[in-house]
């Protein structure tokens, strides 16, 4: 299914942007300046996305070394370039391995890094958003008060009281393992989880504005800070092939006023495929390390280093 939105999506590119005018656009690039700029940009990304893994797990299971970890984030990157649904499960099947803890209950964490990750781009898209004014999509101004309103429904639900006796079915799911992370974790963490994430964006924006301009792209960096964080998040929907189609739509939409699509198109395939493409590599350079970690002899499980809103604990 996702391989099939991939193509109808991009055949429907391809139609508005004849192949011949997106081949001269991909020709005219300065690809010395482009990659400079894309190749840091995603190493960066990997490097800092592995620290907050980290943090999040100690916070949650317990002390788990930085370098430990490369190898399992690294491996969920080479599966979430097929699907990233099963990327976010392998994660979670190597920490069940390596950690020796279960399935789910690191399943529950992996679920929570999820939610926190949209609420760090909807905190960016905000502060574009407030800096633009009213010239902005109204379905866009919809974005941060749904998702706010989202997690509040889902911080209520992990935390509040199950109130009278005849709900107690409503709120039995609760203390499945899947929501372990969720009933754990105060409203603070989210907000330090958004935080520490934030140097993963700025880079990025700034990398972004960089690589643009390799293609003859002149963004105002106010517009880049408002629908950057959108485009990320459009990318991030597991609904097509190594987030491929959705992301092109979305720069299209958001920056046509600022460029010819040709060029557009050109610049964000350039750099979706080269973000893809150099995850993978990494992945597969510590392939060797992640195999070698997953048929020693599993590690035996420890007692989550939380039983209870404990871990609100720093």
């Amino acid at each position: 299914m996702a391989a099939a939105l991939t193509g109808v999506i991009l055949i429907v590119l391809l139609r508005r942007v004849p192949a011949g005018d997106l081949l001269a656009a991909l020709g005219q690039a300065d690809y010395g300046l482009f990659l400079a700029a894309m190749i840091p940009n995603t190493v960066f990304y990997f490097c800092w996305d592995t620290l907050v893994l980290a943090v999040v797990l100690r916070w949650f299971h317990g002390p788990v070394g930085y370098c430990d970890l490369l190898p399992a984030r690294a491996a969920s990157y080479v599966v979430a370039f097929f699907n990233t649904n099963a990327g976010r499960g392998a994660l979670a099947a190597y920490l069940t391995r390596r950690l020796g803890l279960p399935f789910l209950q690191l399943g529950s964490t992996v679920l929570f890094l999820v939610l926190t990750e949209y609420l760090h781009l909807v905190a960016w898209a905000t502060i574009g958003i407030l800096q633009i004014g009213g010239d902005v999509p109204r379905e866009l101004l919809m974005a941060p008060p749904a998702l706010a309103l989202l997690w509040l429904v889902v911080f209520l639900y992990a935390r509040a009281g199950s109130g009278r006796p005849s709900l107690r079915w409503l709120f039995a799911p609760r203390n499945w393992a899947l929501l372990r992370t969720f009933r754990l974790a105060p409203a603070r963490r989210y907000a330090q989880v958004v935080l520490l994430r934030a140097p993963m964006f700025f880079v990025s924006l700034c990398l972004h504005a960089v690589a643009a301009r390799a293609f003859g792209l002149d963004i105002p960096f106010v517009r880049m800070l408002a629908f950057l964080p959108v485009i990320f998040m459009v990318a991030a929907l597991p609904i097509t092939v190594a987030r491929l189609g959705t992301t092109q739509v979305a720069w299209l939409f958001f920056f046509s006023p600022y460029a010819d699509a040709p060029r557009l198109l050109a610049f964000s395939l350039a750099a979706h495929l080269t973000f893809v493409a150099t995850r993978s590599v990494l992945g597969v350079a510590l392939l060797p390390r992640a195999y070698a970690d997953l048929v020693r002899p599993a590690r035996p499980g420890r007692a989550p280093a939380m039983h209870a809103p404990a871990g609100s604990s720093s």
